[in-house]
């Protein structure tokens, strides 16, 4: 197939990789035509996956609207915060399209499929793909499962198809609101998991934050009107589990550095790669609120990050909430 890929970040650029493994036609666009250009002639896209060989027959095209242009399938990697505009090239575009950014808009409460939803006006269909899948080893080749949702059936068939190879399982599910909401949300937890590597805490305190905190995108994404079940596959528990753990994770990161006592405005100006649970954290606080639903984790993560309440203040307040049964 024709594929065009909308974002030369590491995740964009990795899937690309992935793609032209199973004999598809890339065609890459970013929003820098110079740092384009730079892939282009170093065979390398050295910003974000330093080390990996990119292929010699991609073609990297600075305009979006001629990268869409006859493609079979468009697989948009864009940030959450640039998606709505970023897509808008796909307004009557007729083919498939494939979201793998993990986000909720702030201002509607909208997942990103949500937004091609609303954006799109002529497309065949649109699907999610998420899973636990760190950027650095999808491109490196490593076994790495994932899924592929939509609320039209065929399409995410078509999807799985689309991106399954030797190295790179994909399954299909149904609930692509679940599927959506778990990727986003998990970046949350990864966050305050990140603070507790930042503040010297021990296994102890990340197994107990990742088992509650996946019972808040359970009880949140179900509010949404998400299956309770898909929380506990790929999307929901996998992605959790790796985002949490992984070195090469940018939430954990990101939140390693909250702990250690950086603010999130500095670590946000210093850096290259977008690291999603910060905007997401903005997005779910609003959304819990609106829907009436307890997120105890995903509050302090949004007191640390956008109202400068200190690390050690925000476990406090988890660690004496008032006792309750399970």
């Amino acid at each position: 197939m024709r594929v065009a890929i909308l974002g030369a970040g590491a995740w964009g650029t990795a899937l690309a990789i992935q793609l032209d493994r199973g004999g598809h036609s890339i065609r890459l666009w970013g929003h820098s035509a110079e740092h384009l250009r730079e892939m282009e002639q170093s065979g390398a896209n050295a910003r974000y996956l330093p080390g990996v060989a990119l292929p010699q027959d991609w073609k990297f095209e600075p305009s979006a609207e001629v990268a869409v242009r006859n493609s079979d399938a468009v697989v948009v990697a864009v940030p959450s915060r640039a998606f709505r505009e970023g897509v808008k090239v796909l307004a009557s575009y007729p083919g498939i399209v494939v979201s793998v950014t993990k986000g909720i808009e702030y201002a509607t409460g909208l997942t990103m499929c949500g937004i091609l939803r609303e954006v799109l006006t002529s497309a065949r269909g649109v699907a999610a793909l998420s899973g636990p899948s760190l950027a650095m080893e999808v491109a490196q080749g490593i076994p790495t499962a994932v899924v592929a949702a939509s609320s039209q059936p065929e399409i995410a068939e078509v999807a799985q198809g689309l991106f399954t190879n030797s190295t790179f399982r994909v399954y299909t599910s149904g609930d692509e609101l679940g599927v959506e909401m778990g990727g986003a949300l998990k970046n949350v937890v990864a966050i305050a998991a990140g603070v507790c590597d930042g503040l010297g805490f021990g296994e102890n305190s990340k197994a107990a934050l990742i088992t509650r905190g996946i019972v808040e995108m359970r009880r949140l994404g179900v509010a949404c009107g998400a299956q309770p079940e898909t929380f506990s596959g790929l999307s929901g528990l996998g992605d959790l589990a790796v985002t949490c753990f992984s070195k090469l994770s940018r939430n954990r990161a990101f939140g390693e550095r909250i702990g250690r006592g950086e603010s999130a405005a500095d670590i946000q100006a210093g850096s290259v790669s977008v690291a999603e649970g910060y905007p997401t954290s903005k997005s779910a606080f609003q959304l819990a609120r609106q829907l009436k639903v307890p997120t105890p984790i995903i509050d302090e993560v949004h007191a640390m990050l956008h109202e400068s309440k200190p690390a050690l203040e925000a476990v406090k307040a988890l660690m004496t909430r008032g006792v309750k049964a399970e």
